[in-house]
């Protein structure tokens, strides 16, 4: 099975439709989050698929995209009602 890694990506995006299309980018490899601020579980090949992607939507000289790599969930406190980030086995689309 292949390493994930957890990574914070978070974006600032100017146009509405642009913005629309990055959140459909990251809601595809994301396992929690709100708004523009994502958690995700990405191995090597993932990440540069997610970069990729949201290179395709963003438009790069007016746009802002932030991809953080964050220690495992071990090492993370989280304060008031805060949940822990967790890598399930599966996910379910629907």
């Amino acid at each position: 099975m292949p390493v994930r890694n957890l990574y914070l990506a978070a974006y600032d995006v100017i146009d509405p439709d642009r913005l629309q299309a990055a959140l459909h980018v990251l809601k595809g490899y994301a396992c929690g989050g709100q708004k523009s601020v994502f958690e995700c579980f990405l191995t090597e090949r993932e990440r540069g698929q997610l970069v990729a992607e949201v290179r395709g939507v963003l438009d790069l000289g007016h746009d802002r995209f932030l991809l953080l790599p964050l220690p495992d969930e071990h090492g993370i406190r989280g304060l008031g009602i805060a949940v822990p980030p967790g890598d399930p086995d599966f996910y379910y689309v629907g």
